[in-house]
């Protein structure tokens, strides 16, 4: 699969109509594939919940668009903002094991998400509860 333009307006399309404005396109070979990878289309609107990973880092590149991401500590305050802009020249982040994060769409946008080991969804308890 060539990842090009066409796809990447393809997927952008789907999100748009998608009621969570965004889809993603897996990029693993299988179910054996111990790797997690993922084009993710983002819309403006969409909620990405405050989450964290607690068994590996999670690398994030911006394909197109205009995206920040946020990470929080332990009590749920900012500690990092990534404004991530390929017209400026930042692609992308590595998003530590553990640490909280969600990110802000500001225009449609495809990221890819790249993760250790076989993929496990995340429980409740990684997804930050607000008060």
């Amino acid at each position: 699969m060539e990842i090009n333009d066409q796809l990447l307006d393809e997927l952008l399309s789907q999100a748009e109509t998608n009621e969570r404005r965004r889809v993603n396109l897996d990029l693993r070979n299988g179910d054996g594939d111990t790797s997690q990878r993922m084009l993710n289309a983002l819309q403006p609107g969409t909620h990405v919940p405050i989450h964290r990973h607690t068994t590996t880092s999670e690398t994030v590149i911006l394909l197109r668009g205009h995206v920040t991401e946020l990470f929080y500590n332990e009590k749920g305050v900012e500690c990092g903002r990534y404004d991530l802009n390929p017209v400026k020249g930042v692609y992308g982040v590595q998003v530590p094991v553990g640490m909280w994060h969600t990110l802000i769409v500001h225009e449609p946008s495809v990221i890819i998400e790249m993760k250790d080991g076989a993929y496990v969804p995340i429980t409740m308890d990684d997804i930050w509860q607000y008060e």
